[in-house]
């Protein structure tokens, strides 16, 4: 069985992560159950293992903090829901590709219940919404911004790190990286998008869709 842990309040970055290396470590040795926890940060960023520090636009603005997962920079912040998942791919299949595309279709299927279409792009991390109510790319194609991060580590074949959907943070916040190295397109989160979700509605969401991706 999957454990569900929701934290309220903001909790802090070092401690998630002391946690997550914790609890993967006791998955791999068979003394805990998998397990996804939901969580919200205070304002941070974090760099990934493939972060460029030339995109760390504001360095004193907010804690920055390492982390090995893989990536570039990310921001978590209020409003902002963190679903770390802890689970074990010795028994779903070694297959980090097919876990991240999970992931990304875990994240497509939770906002489709509040009938937004996310997409996967191209060299492209995270899932994103297409936003007609902007100006067309240069392309003439329409503009595009991310809603959901996603970040993986794996140790011993298990998992954590994970996800972040935006519910309803300060995008200011934003700009003081370049999201994932990525300068060319925009941020938003569902209340921007002109929906009046919270935080416990997508929790409903991601737990209603994690076994129609993962199995239960």
């Amino acid at each position: 069985m999957v454990e569900w842990i929701t934290s309220n309040g903001l909790t802090d970055y070092a401690e998630a992560v002391a946690f997550m290396e914790d609890r993967a470590n006791a998955i791999h040795l068979g003394t805990a159950s998998e397990c996804i926890w939901l969580v919200e940060h205070p304002p941070l960023y974090t760099a990934g293992t493939s972060a460029d520090v030339a995109d760390l636009v504001s360095p004193d603005r907010f804690p920055v903090h390492q982390t090995r997962r893989g990536g570039q920079y990310t921001y978590h912040g209020p409003g902002q829901r963190v679903a770390y998942a802890m689970l074990d791919l010795n028994k779903r299949g070694r297959d980090v590709r097919k876990y991240v595309q999970n992931l990304e279709a875990w994240v497509i299927a939770t906002l489709a219940e509040f009938n937004v279409t996310g997409h996967i792009r191209e060299g492209r991390v995270g899932v994103w919404v297409e936003r007609p109510d902007k100006p067309l790319q240069p392309d003439g194609t329409l503009a595009e911004d991310k809603v959901a991060a996603i970040g993986v580590r794996l140790r011993k074949w298990v998992t954590f790190h994970g996800l972040s959907i935006n519910v309803e943070p300060d995008l200011e916040h934003f700009s003081g990286i370049v999201p994932c190295g990525i300068s060319q397109h925009g941020v938003t989160s569902l209340v921007d998008l002109g929906l009046p979700v919270t935080m416990g509605d997508l929790d409903v969401a991601l737990r209603n869709q994690f076994d129609t991706v993962f199995g239960p």
